[in-house]
């Protein structure tokens, strides 16, 4: 059976490295423990393996198809979500009062990433729904969360989020779906939505007894106008049926067909199109959550964790196709190194050392990355759960500096892992005989779902870095400079100490001179800083794991040996682009020319 996730790392990174175990004295987790942390993985390898693998290739060759108006699914996808369910691992991270498991976030993203290791698209509809829910269970009223967020999060229901459209893109400034007042009714202030949103994954089928759609929408004026800008834009809990059985006036139309994610049904959905409601008034019926004029606000509770989400299932994708191209090196035979004399013998690809260094490039990706995500999923605790309010406010920092990075460094250096898991394959790499081509073309879509790398660069460096005045940058830098002084201790990591300290102070002197110059000088120059900044944080990652793994820590010496290879390497490959990028971004190298000095 293929390996997703690998055990030996999983249990490195969240018991010797993250110390998960001291979750379990705060109240909000005393109901877990080590044991239970590991039997909730080995129910979710097991749902991975059994349930959402074996139709990973079936519903890519079979998309999901619109037969008179109707959506359709291959039907192992709703019996694998079905068995996600049954295992407590939709209700896991949810506390009990929602009928939840109480599961700390971080162990409930580890059971995930098994899931998306083993097929991406039928996940998805897990990630998606678990997120909608948790929004619901933050900003929703009692009677909201009871009738759409508890069969959710029980698997009887699905959620989706609802913000683009076709002529807006990731502009939600632009949007023009229209809510107009409706009444006040007991699941709270009833609206009329009229509009048209593109993109909506998981946007229609026949999965469950509903969809919670939270739809993106202003509200209209008094003279019938819609405000500009994100003015009045408010969110909507607008559920593909109403509580009385009828149809909502939500028609679908049109699918999107991608290279990736096949599995994952892609929706134009019209919302008040004229299906009429049970009434016969036009438009779909949605129900305010928060207040008017607060839906940005709102939303960025699940975007935040879908991004990370996203991040999640980009290095849980790098990390299989690591697992299948070390097993297809091992196995194929084909030549001979460099002085081997027998030729009546081949030797396996291992044996070759270009092979060898794809290999560990990909570790140091794939699992970099886990490792930055899980980091994430770990300060999401500590920002609802830490001990003093000192703590919770500095993780919640941390985190929304960090939250870029865990979507977009996943996205595109996952992607990189498994284009070395192609070229490792060889000519089978780009066959669909292969899971590796597919495993390509999944992760490819992660760049851009739920904000592209280049909207993440923009957010990180104008929000979470400069209006920040840098204060979450200061919290990184003092976890990275406890890491270099203990990392100078030990002879075998002080060179690499001394670069990391080098590197980083490169790049703050970077981060001083974007900060003297007005935002149209400064932003241009995201893209650069967001890539520094990413492969500091991994280098920072790869040095701490290291320490941590000095012999005569808990782990084996294999496990040991196969961290310091990736450190190696991500030291002497990757973390000298951090010079490159700075330099870049302090010099304004990185500015292309204006448009006019093309020759078009």
């Amino acid at each position: 059976m293929d390996e997703l996730i690998d055990r030996r790392v999983l249990d490195f990174v969240l018991g010797d490295w993250l110390k998960v175990d001291r979750l379990y004295a705060r109240a909000a987790f005393a109901e877990h423990s080590r044991e239970s942390t590991s039997a909730m993985l080995d129910v979710a390898d097991r749902v991975a393996r059994t349930r959402f693998l074996p139709h990973y290739k079936d519903a890519d060759r079979q998309e999901p198809w619109l037969e008179n108006g109707v959506v359709r699914l291959l039907p192992q996808i709703e019996d694998a979500l079905g068995a996600f369910a049954e295992a407590g691992l939709s209700a896991a991270p949810f506390p009990e009062r929602f009928g939840g498991l109480a599961a700390p976030n971080v162990v409930y993203s580890a059971c995930m990433a098994h899931v998306m290791a083993a097929n991406i698209a039928t996940a998805a509809y897990a990630m998606l729904t678990t997120a909608n829910a948790r929004l619901l269970c933050a900003f929703g009223s009692e009677a909201q969360v009871d009738a759409l967020a508890l069969p959710q999060i029980a698997g009887d229901a699905f959620g989706t989020m609802c913000l683009s459209e076709p002529q807006a893109g990731s502009s939600l400034a632009d949007i023009a779906t229209r809510a107009a007042p409706d009444g006040e009714y007991p699941l709270g202030s009833r609206y009329r939505l009229t509009g048209t949103k593109m993109w909506i994954s998981g946007g229609d089928h026949q999965m469950g007894r509903n969809i919670v759609h939270l739809v993106l929408a202003k509200i209209v004026g008094p003279d019938g106008v819609l405000p500009a800008g994100t003015q009045g834009v408010s969110l909507f809990a607008t559920p593909k049926t109403l509580a009385d059985g009828q149809r909502n006036d939500i028609v679908v139309a049109g699918l999107n067909h991608k290279m990736g994610y096949r599995g994952t049904v892609n929706c134009l959905l019209n919302f008040g199109e004229g299906a009429a409601t049970p009434d016969g008034a036009p438009g779909a019926i949605g129900y305010l959550i928060g207040q008017p004029g607060q839906g940005l606000a709102i939303m960025f509770h699940m975007m935040n964790e879908a991004r990370i989400g996203v991040g999640l299932g980009a290095a849980a994708l790098a990390c299989r196709g690591f697992a299948l191209s070390r097993r297809y090196a091992r196995e194929r035979l084909q030549g001979r190194p460099p002085g081997q004399r027998d030729a009546r013998a081949q030797s396996p690809l291992v044996a070759h050392a270009d092979v060898r260094r794809m290999l560990v490039a990909q570790k140091a990706f794939a699992e970099g990355a886990l490792s930055l995500v899980l980091f994430c999923a770990m300060l999401v605790d500590d920002e609802k759960t830490a001990l003093t309010e000192e703590e919770r406010s500095d993780a919640g920092r941390l985190l929304g500096l960090l939250t870029p990075l865990a979507k977009t460094w996943p996205s595109e250096w996952g992607l990189a892992a498994n284009d070395l898991a192609i070229q490792i394959h060889g000519g089978y790499g780009y066959t669909r005989d292969f899971d590796v081509e597919q495993l390509y073309r999944d992760n490819r879509l992660n760049a851009i779902h739920e904000g592209t790398t280049g909207i993440q660069a923009a957010d990180l460096l104008d929000r979470k870095i400069l209006r920040d005045e840098g204060r979450g940058l200061a919290l990184l830098g003092a976890r990275v400079a406890d890491t270099i002084s203990r990392a100078r201790l030990e002879p075998s990591l002080s060179g690499w100490a001394h670069d990391l300290a080098e590197l980083w102070a490169e790049f703050s002197q970077t981060i001083a001179v974007l900060a003297e110059r007005d935002n149209r000088r400064a932003l241009p120059h995201a893209g650069p800083v967001q890539s520094a900044l990413g492969h500091l944080v991994i280098a920072w990652i790869w040095l701490d794991q290291c320490v941590v793994a000095l012999p005569g820590g808990p782990q084996d010496p294999n496990l040991a040996a196969g961290i310091t290879a990736a450190a190696n390497h991500f030291f002497a490959f990757e973390a000298p682009r951090v010079r490159i990028w700075s330099n870049a971004a302090r010099n304004d190298a990185s500015l292309p020319p204006a448009l006019s000095d093309f020759v078009l």
